[in-house]
């Protein structure tokens, strides 16, 4: 562990103002590489992670306020919680295809005020996220292996997948299972009452028209593609099952005026965030930052399979992205909006978004709980498409005009001021309304400026980031930088990606949940496996 002590100054940013178009061709979700920008490779790339590149989506137009008023009742219909009959058969750390036959397990590290659990205890080989529900129950993202349970006081992980009622795709009209293949890849996670977490997924991967998010719009539409993905409630019995709502993260026909046929574009769910204030008349609220955009689901939503994506029944609403319109490399003119790896809730009940380009203070709390007055903020209000490190051009920039946000996590302060990390050029601060308090990146003292996660401490309200590759954590605590890196945790453990920061203040004395996602050894071609790291100290 060391200490660094240098800051960066603070840089105020002037607001930027272009003028607003409708939503259209996006660069996101055309190739599959692209819907997780530096956080899906499996190995350290040639340098350091880099922006994704830039293709326009082959989608149609989605923009337009739904033409139904948003009903907060509770649907009276219940959920479809059976069993699918695909799926793995392991209940207990095991996967169905077995990803560890050219997997190497390294003993776990034991720095002080740590404990770890990896694979030997029943984890997964990689660990995309980690989180814990108001029981101290411990949830973790384990990609294709499923998702996994450690129970407070348990040392062993347990495993969950289809076969065990995880839902990895929507429904169809009629409220029936799509048919075809399914795609099982859970990649975020967030902890809600005791017992209960809320899951991504990321949808069936594809090139072009075949990609989750292209697919509705494409000429051939398969529904075992624009189906999958999106997000699960999980609720843990008793008896170890689980009972599991779906929320099918589109709109129906003729939701959304500009879209009469209906609208399918989320369908990765990169990060959640559960926020339990109730808003008005609303529920508690569960926010989903996906690829393209970001949405809001009813916490307490128990499923309607016959809904069809209307507004009055299906627990979501759907969607919002601070969008801005470019050339691409070709000269055709884009919108890029991707990838809202950053949800950050304020106690306000507003909602921090950040993506691969634009940022902005989606004000549901500000305006009540209306989240179509919110998304008119956020998407033609200029001065709330916040731009964390300029580009040459406010908008209509050429590739070489502009520096891609690439915003990986984001968190907001004691203060009310908010964090944000990047995969590409460390830290931001901001205030409550966007301005830019200082930037934190190479020589700053934080253990690298390609920062893959951040996280909140409860206890101390210090900043917790984590390196892309082979960097560590750093603290930023009282300020003082305070670093953990190979010294602490090895080189097996130490060059990992650290995935997911959270904290948990659900016991006696808060605990820092740390994902370690794992790598390829560019020398042995074998996956080192991840792990979770648990921070009790001071």
């Amino acid at each position: 562990m060391t200490r660094g002590w240098r800051w960066a100054g603070a840089l105020v940013m002037a607001g930027a103002m272009w003028t607003v178009v409708g939503c259209g061709s996006s660069k996101s979700g055309d190739d599959s590489e692209q819907d997780n920008p530096g956080m899906d490779d499996p190995g350290p790339p040639p340098g350091r992670p880099g922006p994704p590149e830039e293709i326009p989506d082959a989608g149609t137009p989605d923009s337009g306020t739904p033409t139904e008023p948003p009903d907060s009742g509770t649907p009276t219909e219940t959920p479809d919680s059976g069993t699918p009959t695909d799926g793995g058969t392991p209940t207990d750390g095991g996967s169905p295809t077995d990803p560890r036959q050219d997997v190497e397990i390294p003993p776990l590290p034991t720095p002080a005020g740590w404990r770890f659990y990896g694979a030997d205890q029943g984890g997964p080989v990689t660990v995309y996220g980690v989180t814990a529900d108001e029981g101290g129950n411990v949830w973790v993202a384990g990609g294709e292996e499923g998702l996994f349970l450690l129970k407070r006081g348990a040392e062993r992980l347990v495993r969950y997948g289809m076969e065990n009622g995880l839902r990895p795709y929507g429904f169809m009209a009629d409220g029936s299972t799509p048919p075809g293949a399914k795609y099982l890849k859970v990649i975020s996670v967030a902890g809600g009452k005791s017992g209960t977490v809320f899951v991504g997924y990321e949808g069936m991967p594809g090139k072009g028209f075949e990609h989750c998010e292209n697919n509705w719009d494409g000429p051939s539409p398969d529904p075992a593609r624009y189906k999958s993905g999106d997000a699960d409630k999980v609720m843990l019995n008793s008896d170890g099952t689980l009972d599991v709502v779906h929320y099918d993260i589109f709109s129906g026909p003729n939701v959304v005026a500009a879209e009469p046929r209906g609208r399918e574009k989320i369908c990765n769910v990169l990060r959640i965030r559960y926020d339990k204030h109730a808003l008005g008349n609303n529920k508690a609220s569960v926010w989903f930052g996906g690829n393209h955009g970001f949405a809001r689901g009813n916490a307490e939503f128990d499923g309607a399979p016959m809904c069809n994506g209307q507004l009055n029944c299906s627990g979501v609403f759907e969607h919002v992205h601070p969008h801005i319109n470019a050339y691409n490399a070709q000269g055709g003119v884009i919108l890029l909006t991707d990838a809202y790896y950053g949800v950050a809730v304020d106690p306000s009940g507003d909602v921090w978004f950040g993506g691969s380009d634009r940022t902005t203070r989606f004000r549901y709390g500000t305006n009540g709980g209306n989240f179509w007055r919110s998304q008119t903020g956020s998407e033609n209000d200029s001065s709330n498409k916040l731009d964390l490190w300029p580009d040459a051009k406010p908008e209509y920039s050429k590739p070489n005009e502009r520096v891609p946000d690439n915003i990986s996590g984001a968190v907001v302060a004691r203060d009310g001021t908010a964090w944000l990390s990047s995969f590409g050029n460390g830290l931001v601060h901001i205030d409550a309304n966007g301005t830019v308090l200082g930037h934190m990146g190479a020589g700053s003292g934080l253990v690298d400026k390609h920062l893959s996660a951040i996280g909140l401490d409860p206890s101390d309200g210090s900043i917790w980031v984590g390196a892309s590759w082979g960097g560590g954590l750093s603290r930023l605590k009282g300020g003082s930088i305070i670093n953990y890196g190979l010294t602490d945790f090895g080189r097996k453990y130490g060059m990992s990606r650290i995935s997911d920061i959270q904290g948990d203040a659900s016991g006696d004395g808060r605990r820092m949940l740390v994902g370690f996602m794992g790598y390829q050894d560019t020398t042995t071609k074998k996956w080192v496996a991840g792990a979770i790291g648990v921070f009790e100290g001071n």
